[in-house]
């Protein structure tokens, strides 16, 4: 059994004045961020969204010190980007959608996620979404962590950091034994 992990795919991280934004490499994947969740959705399989979800001028998180204010709970920045709020929308009552709010990089750390994954019997995850040295990256850590099975659809991760996403791209390969395709 496979699920499908949407990660902060939102107007913050992806939108040309978004506030932690990857800019034209985050939009340039949005028809494939789009057509996978489509195509996940459509043939039944679980599908997630996992999104960072930050409270304003909240001094202890450990990323205050890191990044610039984004995905503040109650703003439109926290909105999943174009196309794919569209498709949330439409299928947010399906059965097989599943929509979160987490708040550290990893979707695992602090949430019902693994449970949410054992209990329909999923052994394979496919991560999309931004930014893929950092939230994709760290939730990739944590599946391998937990014995799942990883895929990573290169042409649907992003990065404000060419050389982070590059070096991510091969650390999922060669250090977490995923399939990258």
């Amino acid at each position: 059994m496979r699920a499908l992990l949407n990660v902060d795919y939102t107007i913050d991280f992806v939108a040309k004045d978004g506030k932690l934004t990857c800019g034209i490499p985050g939009q340039a994947i949005e028809d494939k961020v789009v057509s996978l969740t489509k195509e996940f959705i459509e043939n039944g399989d679980f599908v997630i969204f996992a999104i960072d979800a930050h409270q304003e001028n909240d001094q202890y998180h450990p990323e205050a010190n890191l990044f610039p204010p984004h995905n503040i709970v109650g703003t439109t920045g926290k909105d999943l980007y174009g196309k794919l709020k569209e498709v949330y929308e439409t299928h947010m009552s399906d059965a097989n959608v599943y929509y979160f709010d987490k708040t550290r990089y990893s979707a695992f750390a602090g949430t019902d996620l693994e449970i949410k994954l054992r209990e329909r019997g999923i052994t394979e995850v496919h991560i999309i979404g931004v930014c893929t040295d950092i939230c994709v990256l760290h939730t990739a850590i944590d599946a391998y962590n937990k014995g799942f099975d990883i895929v990573i659809h290169k042409d649907a991760v992003a990065s404000f950091n060419q050389a982070g996403h590059i070096w991510a791209l091969d650390h999922f390969t060669n250090t977490l034994g995923a399939k990258v395709i």
